[in-house]
C-alpha cells in the first residue's frame, strides 16, 4: 500500500523530536548537590540567622542540604574574596550591601571586583539606626545637629570602617557641622561607649543598640529607611525628621557568580520568595531586620543606587577611587 507523507505532518515530527530531546530550561534541574552561602557576618548575626532560617526552608524545597560558611572579619572583603575564587552556581554569597559599597575607596587590591556579584534575590532590610547617649538630652536630630552647630567640636561621633560611616561623615562635611570622629572597628564596643556618653552619636544596626535602649541608655533619634520599622513605628525616619540626605537602607541578600544564567536566578529568586513566610519575617524582626523580598533586577537597581551615593560623599570627602 502506497504511503503519502505531507511536508506539515514532517515538519511536525521533527519539531516533535526537538521537543524530546532538547535539554531541560537553565535552572530546571538545579541544583544537582548541596548549596552553600558564604555569610560575610559571623554566627549569631542578623544576615546569619535569616540565611540559617532561609536556608532551613530551601533545603526542603531543593532536595538538599543548604550549608551555611561563616567568613566574618576584614569588613567583608575576606568573604567576598572567598566567594569570588568559586564561578560556581552552587555556591551563594548572604551579605549586606554595607559591607562592600564604599570597599573601592578604602581599599587597594580588593580580591574580587564589583561584577563579580551578581544579586539574585534582596531578602530583608537591616534598620539602621542613629542613636544618642540618654544622658545628652536631645530629642530629635534637628535638636542634636543644633547642638553640634551651637558648641562646633565638642561631640563625637563613632565611626566604624564602611558605607554607614562615609554616608555620615560626608552628611557632616556637607552641611558643615563640626562632630569629632572616634574610629572603630567593633561596633559592639562602640555602643557600649555610647551608653556611656563617651560618644556622642552612633549611627548603624538597630540590633547593636537595642539591648541599651531597653537599658535605657541611649536613645534612637531616627531610622535611615524609607519607612518606619514596624517593630518600632513611634521611630520617624530620617526624612521625616528633616534629614533625608542621610537615607539608606540596609539591603539583604543573595549574590551569585556573574555567569549565572538569567533563568537560574530567576528561579531561585521565586523559590526564596515562596519560603519566605511569616515566621521568617517574625524571627528577622528580633534581628532588627524587615523582610522584604525583591527580585534581581530591583535588587541591583538598589545596590547601584547606594555605590552613587557612596560615590558623592566620597568626592564631597576628597576621597579617590583606589585600584
Amino acid at each position: 500500500m502506497r504511503r503519502f507523507h505531507h511536508p506539515l505532518l514532517a515538519v511536525a515530527g521533527l519539531l516533535a523530536a526537538f521537543a524530546v530531546a532538547a535539554p531541560p530550561a537553565a535552572g530546571q534541574n538545579w541544583p544537582t548537590r548541596p548549596v552553600k552561602f558564604i555569610v560575610s557576618l559571623g554566627a549569631g548575626s542578623g544576615v546569619d540567622i535569616g540565611s540559617r532560617l532561609l536556608g532551613d526552608k530551601l533545603s526542603q524545597k531543593w532536595g538538599q542540604p543548604v550549608v551555611i560558611e561563616n567568613r566574618p572579619g576584614g569588613d567583608g572583603v575576606l568573604a567576598l574574596g572567598v566567594f569570588a575564587k568559586q564561578h560556581d552556581d552552587h555556591v551563594l554569597l548572604a551579605a549586606p550591601s554595607s559591607s562592600f559599597t564604599a570597599h573601592p575607596y578604602l581599599y587597594e587590591n580588593l580580591p574580587y571586583k564589583p561584577g563579580d556579584l551578581n544579586p539574585i534575590v534582596r531578602v530583608s532590610n537591616t534598620t539602621v539606626a542613629i542613636s544618642v547617649p540618654t544622658v545628652l538630652g536631645v530629642n530629635s536630630l534637628k535638636e542634636l545637629f543644633d547642638a553640634a552647630r551651637k558648641e562646633p567640636g565638642k561631640l563625637n561621633w563613632a565611626g566604624v570602617t564602611g558605607a554607614l560611616d562615609f554616608l555620615f561623615e560626608g552628611f557632616l562635611k556637607g552641611e558643615n557641622i563640626d562632630i569629632k570622629k572616634v574610629p572603630y572597628r567593633n561596633p559592639v564596643e562602640a555602643t557600649n561607649d555610647l551608653s556611656e556618653n563617651r560618644v556622642q552619636v552612633y549611627e548603624g544596626a538597630f540590633a547593636i543598640v537595642r539591648p541599651h535602649l531597653q537599658s535605657g541608655k541611649i536613645k534612637v533619634l531616627a531610622v535611615t529607611s524609607t519607612a518606619r520599622d514596624p517593630a518600632h513605628p513611634e521611630i520617624p525616619t530620617v526624612a521625616e525628621a528633616g534629614f533625608p540626605a542621610l537615607t539608606v537602607d540596609g539591603l539583604v541578600g543573595l549574590f551569585g557568580p556573574p555567569e549565572m544564567p538569567d533563568a537560574l536566578r530567576d528561579r531561585i529568586y521565586a523559590d526564596v520568595k515562596s519560603v519566605a513566610d511569616k515566621t521568617i519575617g517574625d524571627r528577622l524582626a528580633t534581628t532588627g531586620q524587615v523582610m522584604n523580598i525583591g527580585g534581581p533586577d530591583e535588587f541591583a537597581k538598589s545596590i547601584a543606587g547606594q555605590r552613587a551615593q557612596i560615590a558623592e560623599m566620597a568626592k564631597r570627602l576628597g576621597v579617590a577611587e583606589k585600584k
